[in-house]
């Protein structure tokens, strides 16, 4: 299980540490004078509307979908194939989620002045932070791995 937790863990932080790279380069474009999409042009209506509303579909289906994943998860008997399929699950939740961070924070950029894009992304850092990190605790309360271990002493 400490391979699986280390596996997932560096997706995480993959997600944290593109987030910190994509802030610090818009940034960077910012104070380089890089002129921004208009709040108000058709393309910057169009990028907003489409970040908000992949993050309305992306957080429910991601945390919904891995639910009923590690659900089946339970089920399987071989530990490999548990843990294969639980790995494939928290990736995509982790994907699913942290896209959405990462693409809020670059049409922020784009557009310069909107702060609901970053209400998105802190809705979506908060997301990864407290539903998506991925502990040892975690992964054997998804798991049933702790009914398992009492059932065998």
């Amino acid at each position: 299980m400490d391979r699986l937790l280390k596996q997932i863990s560096q997706t995480y932080y993959y997600i944290y540490t593109a987030t910190i790279l994509t802030t610090v380069i818009g940034y960077v474009l910012t104070m380089n004078d890089f002129s921004p999409i208009p709040m108000n042009s058709p393309t910057g209506i169009a990028l907003k509307s489409i970040v908000i509303f992949y993050m309305i579909i992306s957080i429910p289906l991601g945390l919904s979908s891995f639910s009923k994943q590690t659900k089946k998860c339970r089920e399987i008997e071989d530990e490999k194939i548990k843990f294969q399929t639980y790995k494939k699950a928290a990736y995509q939740r982790l994907i699913l989620v942290g896209s959405g961070l990462i693409f809020s924070i670059i049409v922020f950029f784009l557009l310069r002045t909107d702060v609901s894009l970053i209400f998105c992304a802190g809705i979506s850092a908060i997301i990864l932070l407290f539903f998506c990190k991925p502990t040892e605790a975690k992964i054997s309360s998804d798991l049933n791995m702790d009914e398992s271990d009492e059932e065998d002493n």
